[in-house]
């Protein structure tokens, strides 16, 4: 008898070394999965800083890089998700064991929260006595605080303007108050909501049918229809403040002008748009004038686009080696010729090379080393590229190639 007990404590205590073992071969795996999950996110990060060290010395070189940009910031995403998964399991396996300390990942430093943010002070309740010996003479010694960010979530609310009617009793005149202003005339959107619908769109690049849906989450059902009648209106609506824009850019002396890709959904595939970029800053030539940005859509490239953009303006232009542009450096063009700028790509100059027979009409960029746009002078005055409009370039939501010289 006394043998089967020593035989069974036998048995749990090599069960529980058993246990012990696979308690700690599960924290050390747990552990090494956290460090490989946190260097694999290390690595994606530092690629993704590496390549944008490199465009933002060098410039944007093409839309792939922009896409691969965003490829690798997707990618980040969903490596640090999975570190952060990968440590809170290891964390959970090392607390069954004493012999294998739980990984720690380092964090980049947090940015502290926006000053303009309000903030909501919440005090706990101070002890009435000390923990320690009971005694109720407390004094205040100093506080910690800790901030959490919170967010309030978006609330939908219709709002009732009442129109009181009345009427006269001397001459039985019926009198009210005028119907409130709306953005849009008998409209039924209210200004903010009309604000997020176009920043959706526009903004955020989310179609109206996305719109919609989210919206029909929220209990608030609006069909598509109805989202893009309002988007209509809201265009009709803002026409006058892009002419004021437009006239504004228009009235510079000097341009910066370029294209980028845009997709557009089709029926039955992708298509490729055009948006067109002219930019107006005279602050790097000592100017007054407030910069500003003119966007133009097409559905291609043509030449024809830029030359009626730009059909009423002459000036000295900045743009790349794009053919469409020859026919604003016409000399008989009214109301007069452009002056071709060209565009500086790495340190060198693009300049058009002389039409050779037998190749395409097109003018070929040849790259001329160490010219500076700052030497070019146009009627006796010096200029150059501002930072502060590459900048603005490289910063704007079309992501506009200011410097992108393009080749036969």
């Amino acid at each position: 008898m006394l043998e089967r007990e020593d035989e069974i404590e036998c048995l749990r205590a090599a069960l529980t070394a058993a246990e012990v073992r696979a308690d700690q071969a599960e924290a050390e795996a747990g552990r090494v999965k956290a460090v490989l999950s946190s260097t694999e996110a290390l690595i994606a990060a530092l690629k993704l800083q590496i390549e944008k060290l490199r465009r933002e010395r060098y410039g944007q070189r093409s839309e792939r890089t922009a896409r691969l940009l965003d490829q690798l910031e997707l990618q980040l995403e969903e490596m640090e998700a999975a570190a952060s998964e990968d440590e809170r399991e290891a964390e959970k396996a090392a607390a069954k064991t004493t012999t294998v300390r739980s990984f720690q990942r380092r964090r980049p430093k947090r940015k502290p929260f926006p000053e303009h943010l309000p903030r909501e002070r919440v005090v706990l309740e101070a002890p009435a006595s000390c923990d320690c010996c009971g005694s109720h003479r407390l004094a205040k010694l100093g506080e910690d605080v800790t901030e959490t960010l919170e967010v309030i979530p978006r609330q939908w609310k219709v709002i009732q303007t009442v129109r009181e009617k009345f009427t006269c009793r001397d001459c039985e005149r019926i009198s009210q108050p005028p119907a409130p202003f709306h953005v849009v005339p008998r409209g039924w959107a209210g200004p903010s909501l009309l604000a997020m619908i176009l920043f959706e769109k526009f903004g955020c690049h989310q179609p109206l049918n996305r719109q919609a849906e989210r919206y029909a989450r929220e209990g608030v059902e609006l069909s598509l229809s109805t989202l893009a009648d309002q988007v209509g209106a809201c265009a009709v609506t803002l026409a006058p403040l892009h002419a004021l824009i437009e006239a504004h850019v228009l009235a510079a002396e000097r341009l910066h002008g370029d294209d980028t890709t845009v997709p557009v959904l089709a029926e039955t595939r992708t298509a490729t748009g055009r948006l067109w970029a002219y930019v107006r800053d005279d602050r790097p030539f000592g100017g007054g004038a407030p910069p500003a940005a003119l966007f133009k859509y097409s559905r291609d490239r043509r030449g024809e686009h830029p030359q009626r953009h730009l059909a009423g303006w002459s000036g000295l232009l900045q743009a790349d080696a794009y053919a469409g542009f020859n026919g604003l450096y016409d000399p008989q063009r009214p109301p007069g010729p452009v002056t071709d700028a060209l565009c500086r790509v790495g340190g060198v100059v693009t300049d058009p090379a002389p039409h050779r027979p037998g190749r395409a009409d097109f003018p070929h960029p040849v790259p001329r080393a160490r010219a500076s746009l700052t030497a070019r002078r146009s009627g006796g005055r010096s200029w150059g590229v501002g930072g502060d409009v590459a900048r603005a370039w490289r910063g704007s939501a079309t992501r506009t190639a200011c410097c992108a010289a393009r080749a036969a």
